[in-house]
């Protein structure tokens, strides 16, 4: 741990794990690879010195591709363990944005603390001329120290704007403006002079982190799928299946045949629609419509994307099999 500007009064945690954010260009194969510890990426902006005392914990520095339920649970715990502490305010993780929305999720799905715990990454690496690092990074500790932060939730702060970790997903490869809400919106900005919220996230809950991880597979329906992969899962050791239907949540007729099978083997069935917005219900009757899934027992996750589904089918199957609990999970 690095403590920076002690003669400040608020301590701010840096919790770093690597990502873009902390890329450098190899001199030898000219590409992007991990270079940057949390300390030298505190040391690039000496304005958090003006604000905050800072407090950096290595945690990893891995592409965000890496990122999962293996390193999950020791994330979660670690950024606990800061917040337990009464000295520091709140938390910045940094991050890499591929899946940065998923860890979100997890840590606002399995943290205690009511303090500020905002997730920040960068669209462009340390190399670039106009990389984006810095700046989110300020923006992420601004954040923190606003009085309005506190119980706002796990939140992905970039390019200014603060999203709820339930709702926000990665919308573009490589635009600095990637991070959205869809119909849910943003919570808030944080502009030059101060921190704005306009609404806070209603659909929280707290979930315990199991002693050890299920196995949940995520498999896609796309056109002339023939439910091969959903049955592999069932006889494969899945512990539950994420099923990333169309629209509402259909399926054509060999996947409903294929989910209709797991879920007669003991193995829970989550539906969740890869549109970008709007809900998954059960609404169509024709077989593998959304109707004939509820009937067959497949849970329907309601707006989450199909990552997330499975990011919440993470920490409810070791708590339950049944499709009624299950369901109540996804409708909070």
């Amino acid at each position: 741990m690095t403590a920076i500007a002690a003669e400040r009064p608020t301590l701010v945690a840096i919790v770093a794990t690597g990502g873009t954010i902390a890329m450098k260009n190899d001199p030898v194969t000219g590409a992007p690879v991990p270079a940057l510890s949390g300390a030298d990426l505190v040391g690039a902006v000496p304005k958090l010195g003006d604000i905050a005392r800072i407090e950096v914990t290595e945690f990893s520095n891995v592409p965000s591709d890496y990122m999962g339920p293996e390193l999950w649970p020791g994330l979660s715990a670690k950024v606990d363990e800061l917040l337990a502490r009464p000295d520091i305010a709140g938390a910045v993780v940094l991050h890499g944005t591929d899946t940065l929305d998923q860890t979100a999720y997890f840590l606002d799905l399995t943290l205690r603390s009511t303090k500020p715990v905002v997730m920040v990454g960068a669209q462009r690496n340390a190399s670039d001329a106009d990389a984006d690092g810095s700046r989110n990074l300020l923006n992420a500790v601004r954040q923190i120290l606003s009085p309005d932060a506190v119980d706002m939730g796990v939140t992905v702060t970039l390019n200014h704007h603060i999203n709820a970790a339930r709702e926000v997903r990665k919308t573009h490869t490589s635009n600095v403006e990637t991070f959205n809400s869809g119909d849910a919106g943003t919570l808030g900005y944080v502009d030059e002079d101060r921190v704005v919220f306009s609404r806070k996230s209603l659909r929280r809950q707290t979930l315990p982190i199991p002693e050890r991880m299920p196995r949940i597979d995520l498999v896609s329906m796309y056109a002339g799928a023939d439910g091969t992969q959903v049955r592999q899962s069932a006889d494969g050791g899945a512990e539950a299946i994420v099923v990333e239907a169309y629209g509402f949540g259909n399926v054509n007729a060999a996947m409903h045949d294929a989910i209709q099978y797991a879920i007669a083997k003991g193995v829970p069935v989550v539906v969740a629609t890869k549109v970008h917005n709007g809900r998954a219900l059960p609404v169509y009757g024709f077989k593998g419509g959304g109707n004939t899934l509820l009937k067959a027992g497949a849970v329907f996750a309601d707006d989450l994307t199909p990552d997330k589904a499975r990011v919440l089918a993470l920490l409810a199957i070791p708590l339950t099999h049944d499709r009624a609990a299950l369901q109540a999970y996804y409708n909070r």
